[in-house]
């Protein structure tokens, strides 16, 4: 097994985890801001990489809004709750949501490289349902028992955390299971360490059988650097298809040019503009919301303005529900 420290590693355990020290690289006042003064439950964590694409001197930066601890998340907003989505009750064994008919979720990790603060799993137990040990086999038990899967999705936290050869093991085992078609990757990664997409981690998915999707997420243009280009252009050459999902948030891409800019240049880096999810209603994200009206006036006038393949579909996550809801 190979024990070497990779570069995207060493960048994750540089990522910033000090409010101040982040301000201070971004040139901003920290003592101006309404900061949260205690987050240990769902602390900072920002690579410098992707802190590089924000603005100097701009504390309303879109990027920096999405990682910034802030007091309005102590605001308890009606409707709002520790599981919006509803993935506790669709749990069939630890670290196995199976929600959707024909696909399993599996829980691989619950850490992130950026903990984005809108987060829908940020109260999610991730000690006692991510998959580790044992509980990996037994839900590749789960899954070769239930021939009606046809796609595997990898989430959690973000599955892309797991060193490459953890990844070429689950992958070595999925492959074994016929009625596996595909298999789809749920990561912010790409965006926000790049540098994760390794020469090996892109052998590991030419060499798999099934089909392979790679679900990335970027909410802003800004996020779109050359890095991630090159990312996206490695992925692309080895037979991964590129998707996108946004969540659609206040502040950040509320705005019909910024979400035309996002949907042109994802598609200039090789990715479809696939989802722009409706803000899941977690305690404490509240103040990220947008109207579900200003939501389909935005997604009309990027219909009016863009050809229709760049147009992500809106849609919300309904607990309970077999699939998720389209907002019309």
């Amino acid at each position: 097994m190979n024990t070497a420290i990779d570069p995207w590693q060493r960048q994750l355990a540089e990522a910033f985890s000090s409010v101040d020290a982040l301000c201070r690289h971004l040139q901003i006042d920290a003592s101006s801001l309404p900061l949260l003064t205690d987050f240990k439950d769902f602390p900072l964590r920002v690579p410098r990489g992707f802190a590089d694409c924000m603005e100097k001197g701009n504390p309303a930066d879109p990027l920096l809004r999405q990682v910034l601890p802030l007091r309005d998340e102590l605001y308890e907003y009606p409707g709002y709750s520790l599981d919006p989505v509803g993935d506790l009750p669709a749990v069939a064994k630890a670290g196995v949501i199976h929600k959707y008919r024909g696909r399993v979720l599996l829980l691989v990790t619950g850490g992130c490289a950026v903990h984005c603060r809108y987060c829908f799993r940020r109260h999610f137990p991730y000690g006692e349902l991510q998959l580790s040990g044992q509980k990996i086999d037994q839900a590749i038990a789960y899954i070769q028992e239930h021939q009606d899967i046809s796609e595997v999705i990898l989430s959690g936290g973000d599955p892309l955390l797991l060193s490459d050869d953890k990844i070429a093991d689950l992958f070595d085992r999925l492959s074994e299971i016929g009625h596996i078609l595909r298999i789809r990757i749920h990561s912010r990664i790409p965006v926000v360490l790049p540098a994760r997409i390794t020469a090996r981690f892109l052998q590991i998915l030419a060499a798999q059988p099934q089909q392979m999707l790679l679900v990335l997420h970027a909410n802003h243009p800004n996020e779109l650097s050359d890095e991630v280009a090159t990312a996206c252009r490695l992925l692309s050459e080895n037979q991964v298809t590129l998707l996108n999902q946004s969540v659609l948030l206040k502040d950040v891409n509320d705005d019909d040019r910024v979400l035309g800019r996002l949907s042109e240049k994802l598609f200039y880096f090789g990715v479809i503009p696939y989802y722009l999810h409706r803000l899941d209603r977690a305690l404490g994200v509240g103040h990220f919301a947008v109207s579900d009206k200003k939501a389909r006036r935005l997604i009309q006038t990027l219909q009016k303005n863009l050809p229709g393949y760049l147009v992500p579909k809106l849609v919300k996550e309904q607990a309970g529900a077999a699939y998720k809801i389209r907002i019309a």
